[in-house]
């Protein structure tokens, strides 16, 4: 008689399961549903880091335009229960950008400052992510920022600046005067990163890229969760999209949750963490350097008329030459 032996794959490797709903003895978990629903479910104090970037009532296929009025109500209802499950340690990052009306920009962060400031949320930075593509404007200057508005729920807060610096730009720097004459005036382990943040976004040619429209880099989510939480922390994020949060979160040995209600969204998220589980899912790293179309000899660096503008540049300097005669002087 043979004995049919079953092998849980994923506690043979130390690999956590991806839960569909919330407790603090799991380790991933993705709600098929509304953020409030989760949220419901988790225990005041429970989280330490709250990373999300919400809709921002522009009209995507995600979401439903509504009155700007009628918006702020709703996030206040959602950043009101993320204030109760917040950690007394903890904090809440806010990923946003402009809400667009008959061309006007309205800055999101700052309609928005308000309503963590009525519940007792400290603001620490406004960290400005900069990136080089997006949609283009004829009226205005193309936006290519976006906001990080940070708050945290009392003045003693994780924060590991060690884990996130970046390489010094004079390391071999030293003091020119005083009791510190000669030393090296720099942090061997790295400088501060600063409030500006150079960090490409996710478009076609991106090794995140997939059908999201404003999926952000997982690089953006890893720095805030470095330095803001430790290891086993719980990070959420109320509007999950495709799983960055969450891939940012067990890239470090910590604890992931969030809620999406596109279940095209939400199945994309769970095939991505599950790949983060594997080992298999491709990201960019963390402080790569920027591409430098220069530096790698991109030869789409060169215009295309450039030769015929150079053509044309010396057909009008002879012709000047010769209407004036070799040395003249058109003016003095």
């Amino acid at each position: 008689m043979s004995t049919v032996v079953i092998i849980d794959i994923a506690n043979m490797f130390n690999r956590p399961k991806i839960a569909t709903s919330f407790s603090l003895n799991k380790a991933i978990v993705i709600y098929p549903g509304s953020c409030m629903d989760l949220m419901r479910q988790i225990p005041d104090n429970a989280i330490q880091l709250i990373v999300t970037s919400p809709p921002y009532n522009i009209g995507k296929k995600y979401e439903k335009r509504i009155k700007l009025d009628k918006y702020l109500e709703q996030q206040k209802e959602v950043i009101t229960e993320c204030s109760r499950i917040l950690n007394e340690r903890g904090s809440i990052c806010w990923q946003v950008g402009n809400y667009v009306e008959k061309g006007a920009i309205v800055p999101l962060d700052t309609v928005l400052y308000p309503i963590f400031s009525n519940l007792g949320l400290r603001l620490r930075n406004r960290i400005i992510w900069s990136f080089e593509h997006g949609l283009h404007c004829s009226n205005r200057f193309s936006g290519r920022y976006e906001t990080i508005i940070w708050f945290t729920k009392s003045d003693d807060y994780v924060f590991n600046l060690d884990s996130v610096r970046i390489p010094q730009k004079y390391p071999g720097k030293k003091y020119f005067k005083g009791p510190k004459l000669g030393q090296y005036s720099c942090n061997p382990l790295g400088k501060n990163p600063g409030d500006l943040w150079q960090i490409p976004n996710v478009k076609s040619n991106h090794v995140e890229k997939t059908i999201h429209p404003c999926q952000f880099p997982v690089e953006l989510i890893e720095r805030l969760v470095l330095c803001m939480t430790e290891e086993n922390d719980w990070v959420l994020d109320p509007f999950l999209g495709t799983g960055t949060s969450i891939i940012s979160a067990i890239k470090h040995n910590r604890k992931g949750a969030g809620a999406e209600v596109v279940e095209e969204y939400r199945q994309l998220a769970m095939e991505r963490v599950t790949k983060q589980i594997q080992g298999t899912l491709k990201t960019r790293p963390m402080n790569q350097p920027i591409y430098d179309p220069d530096v790698n000899g991109n030869s789409l660096r060169i215009a295309p008329w450039k030769d015929k503008m150079d053509s044309k540049q010396i057909k009008m300097f002879d012709k000047a030459s010769s209407k004036y005669g070799k040395g003249s002087k058109r003016c003095k």
